[in-house]
């Protein structure tokens, strides 16, 4: 029965993220007025917490393990315009398209988990190094390929159905493959050795390396992962939208470490989970489009919400030092 107390489940890495999400959702039914059932129900913040989800999951797992990638902000634009030159500008087929666009997410991550290990250089340096080149190289080549920085596409039926419909309405088909990458996350993550492998990479790579786990293996792994969930996304809305362009994506390095935060993560490494980092999504995602479910003048919106993920990640914080700390008194 002891591990079902409150102080172990308060030490729990997704604790905080689940409580600091409660708490959204009742500040804006309070003091919002919004209707809970009608803001459950609403498709905007399920769309935003998928795409950034699946960003964010393995990007989180390189946090635990003590790196960091930022090159993910060129990756999502890098993707979309990858399938949509591919099939939309030249015609060829999507399932070429496809491969091309997550061919390039494994290249970059590649390159950025070799000059990690390889090299001294932290990965943030490296990481913002393939940020800036990948939005060059993105830009040139669609200027030099198709001679502008947007190209339709127009995929076929199947890969409209796998990559980019709504379904119900106005969701979009990532939310599924975001349930299911969280699934297979969750028991490669803390149900296999790889998973233990990655935490004692985060607390001591060193200690690790020395205990015999495959720590440079590893590192190059998450950074594929991470790159490629980026690639994945871009082209998913590439498929989704009929179109790409070579803008947009940066927007998701912020908003992906601040939904790994809240979601219990340290920024030192070796500490998270999975669970965590699915609530952390969604407590983004929530905060974030809830305001406009509200009667709160949208004048203040960008104040309430930085104000709210900061106390996010504080109270997370703030949560986790206090189950540290909480002894249970003992029965007399």
């Amino acid at each position: 029965m002891n591990s079902l107390s409150f102080g172990s489940l308060a030490r729990r890495p997704e604790a905080g993220s689940i409580v600091s999400l409660l708490l959204v959702v009742a500040f804006f039914v309070i003091f919002g007025g919004v209707q809970i059932d009608r803001f459950l129900g609403a498709a905007s913040w399920v769309n935003l917490a998928a795409n950034l989800g699946i960003v964010a999951l393995p990007v989180g797992l390189l946090m635990i393990a003590g790196e960091l990638d930022i090159s993910i902000g060129a990756m999502i634009p890098a993707g979309s315009m990858s399938v949509a030159i591919v099939s939309g500008y030249y015609g060829l087929p999507i399932e070429l398209g496809i491969a091309v666009a997550l061919g390039l997410g494994v290249i970059v991550g590649l390159i950025n988990g070799l000059l990690t290990i390889k090299t001294s250089v932290p990965s943030l340096i490296i990481t913002l190094g393939s940020l800036v080149a990948m939005q060059g190289l993105v830009l040139a080549g669609s200027v030099l390929l198709t001679g502008s920085a947007g190209v339709a596409l127009k995929a076929p039926e199947w890969a409209k159905f796998l990559f980019g419909h709504f379904f119900g309405g106005s969701y979009q088909v990532l939310i599924l493959w975001w349930l299911a990458l969280t699934a297979i996350y969750v028991f490669f993550i803390h149900f296999s050795r790889f998973g233990n492998w990655i935490f004692a990479m985060g607390g001591d790579k060193d200690s690790a390396r020395n205990a015999g786990i495959p720590t440079d293996r590893m590192t190059i792994l998450l950074f594929v992962l991470s790159s490629t969930s980026a690639s994945f996304v871009g082209m998913c809305g590439a498929i989704l939208f009929n179109s790409a362009q070579v803008s947009g994506g940066m927007n998701y390095i912020f908003n992906t470490i601040v939904s790994v935060v809240v979601g219990g993560v340290l920024l030192t490494g070796g500490f998270g989970s999975i669970v965590g980092i699915f609530f952390g999504a969604i407590t983004f995602a929530v905060v974030t489009q809830g305001i406009y479910f509200t009667d709160i003048d949208r004048n203040w919106s960008s104040l309430i919400i930085g104000v709210m993920l900061l106390l996010a990640v504080l109270m997370n914080n703030s949560f986790r030092q206090f189950a540290l700390n909480y002894a249970p008194r003992k029965k007399k």
